[in-house]
């Protein structure tokens, strides 16, 4: 299931594919949507079977977390696909996640990058206890991505979100990474507020307006 809210499709600049984490759901993202400042673009987020996208801690071998690991990122695929057919190409499409959402979709882009519009990535990493390499081809070429972590998070470690943030780099993308002080699994307002001027900015550039993209 597919949950939609924002501006109608037909007047939506952008879509941000919004991706929830373990034992979360659309509602989550739709909250948290609420904290981030207006712009043209319509949300869709999908909903995990159970509320999770894999069974065990990210940082796991990816083989533990198979199969529910491709099937999930089957599902980001389709979502993609889904978007396409409605008129959003990748160049017009945000990916934002939260925790394993965050973490989902940062290995979606790292293993099977497509030239998104924008990435914002709220406490997470590429999955498995293997390095990965940066992806080739120069498809992330510019992408805005912020990433976003709590330097004591509970469930996400710094390093691994400081290496995500360079093989992003490294692929090309322009990251703005920022880890705050601080225990808790949480969304800071600082978060939103950047997150948002991602979404407008991407909107801008994708409607033909001028200045850069991020």
């Amino acid at each position: 299931m597919t949950v939609e809210w924002g501006t109608p499709a037909g007047r939506a600049e952008l879509a941000v594919l919004a991706v929830h984490g373990r034992d979360q759901d659309p509602a989550f993202m739709r909250a948290t949507a609420r904290r981030l400042g207006p712009a043209p673009v319509r949300f869709f987020a999908p909903e995990a079977d159970g509320n999770t996208w894999y069974p065990l801690s990210f940082l796991e071998p990816i083989e533990r977390n198979q199969p529910a690991l491709d099937r999930s990122l089957r599902v980001v695929d389709a979502c993609l696909d889904r978007l396409a057919q409605d008129g959003f190409a990748p160049g017009r499409v945000v990916l934002w996640g939260f925790s394993q959402g965050a973490c989902l979709l940062a290995h979606s882009v790292l293993t099977r990058p497509r030239p998104v519009a924008g990435l914002v990535l709220f406490t997470g990493g590429y999955i498995g206890s293997a390095p990965l390499p940066p992806p080739d081809g120069g498809v992330l070429h510019g992408v805005p991505a912020v990433v976003r972590s709590i330097e004591d998070d509970p469930w996400v470690p710094r390093h691994r979100v400081e290496e995500t943030a360079e093989l992003l780099r490294r692929a090309g993308a322009e990251v703005d990474l920022r880890i705050d002080p601080g225990t808790e699994h949480v969304i800071t307002d600082e978060a939103c507020a950047t997150a948002t001027k991602l979404l407008t900015t991407a909107a801008a550039h994708a409607s033909g307006g001028p200045g850069r993209r991020w």
